[in-house]
């Protein structure tokens, strides 16, 4: 298990090398520093003398890939490609194209991306679950009938249905939350319930049918019909050896997401006003702030390798016979 982790992280680390590198060109080959300095300094008329004034500000002034007038290990390090790109690997986001300490907002803005994301993440599923085992159980009857019914017309509503439709109603109508907006301390379960309703609610059809799919191919299995014979009830077959037996496939689904929540929904932050990385992503998007972008792609994909590592371990604690060598 030890070798299998190891080997891991290695093909993590080129999986890292290679979006690093594809990241930098999509970024310098499509737009040069001269078109971002002219995009940040928002003039229709910029001198040439403004640009590079702000391109040596930032550090954009050096040559992308390789420094020909430097010597020995200058010719790489005196590159923007190294300020920008290497450095994402010791976790030095250095700072936006604004001025702002990338790290500095990172670790602000990710508490109120947890704030919603972790309680979304926690009782969906407890919601999605007992949504599909209850449709298992009660399979081939009018609940497990009207029950994928409801998944399906909830899977073809848009999220953005729901936001602007739980704003209006819970927030404009009813008066009961903040339409949007955003608050330290037990202040902010008023302005963090309606995103984390919504959340729960927008993943009900496609989660709960998922997972509906994944208990019936389950009881349709001998040990299930086994267990049956042996005289135990319906109830304890399900939850005893169905759920059970059902985890890896839920772990895939489950274990890999966790690592993102640090990452926040990029639609509800916005929606809501909730300052977390969600929403810090979509204004730098916005901005054309490409260093934030960087980090942020970077960041995703480390928490995205952790989370397929933690799946693969997790497996194991659920299903001795898997072992991986």
């Amino acid at each position: 298990m030890t070798a299998y982790i190891i080997r891991r992280l290695i093909y993590g680390v080129f999986v890292l090398i290679g979006v690093n590198v594809l990241t930098f060109a999509l970024f310098f080959f499509v737009n040069s520093p001269d078109d971002v300095a002219r995009a940040q300094l928002g003039a229709k008329r910029v001198t040439p003398e403004a640009v590079e004034k702000w391109k040596r500000e930032r550090g954009y002034h050096k040559p992308l890939f390789l420094n020909e007038k430097s010597t020995g290990i200058g010719r790489v390090t005196e590159t923007v490609f190294f300020d920008k790109s290497v450095r994402l690997f010791a976790f030095q986001f250095g700072a936006s194209d604004q001025g702002r300490n990338i790290g500095y907002d990172i670790s602000t803005r990710m508490w109120p991306s947890l704030a919603v994301q972790v309680p979304a993440f926690v009782i969906g599923l407890a919601v999605y679950i007992t949504f599909a085992l209850l449709m298992a159980f009660f399979r081939a009857t009018y609940i497990d009938f009207w029950g994928v019914v409801l998944c399906v017309l909830m899977m073809s509503i848009s999220a953005l249905f729901y936001i602007i439709g739980g704003q209006f109603i819970f927030g404009k109508l009813w008066n009961l939350v903040p339409i949007s907006g955003y608050d330290s301390g037990f202040d902010a379960i008023k302005f963090l319930a309606l995103p984390v309703l919504i959340g729960i609610i927008s993943g009900i059809g496609g989660n709960a049918r998922w997972y509906r799919t994944i208990f019936l191919e389950e009881i349709n299995k001998d040990y299930v019909r086994t267990a049956r014979a042996k005289g135990l009830s319906e109830v304890r077959v399900l939850f005893r050896h169905v759920l059970q037996n059902a985890m890896i496939p839920i772990l895939t689904g489950v274990v890999v997401v966790i690592p993102l929540l640090f990452m926040g929904a990029l639609i509800t932050e916005s929606f809501f006003g909730i300052p977390g990385l969600g929403s810090y992503t979509i204004d730098a998007i916005s901005q054309q702030d490409f260093a934030i972008v960087r980090a942020m792609v970077f960041l995703g994909s480390v928490l995205y390798i952790i989370g397929l590592i933690l799946t693969d371990i997790s497996y194991t604690l659920v299903d001795p016979r898997v072992r991986f060598s």
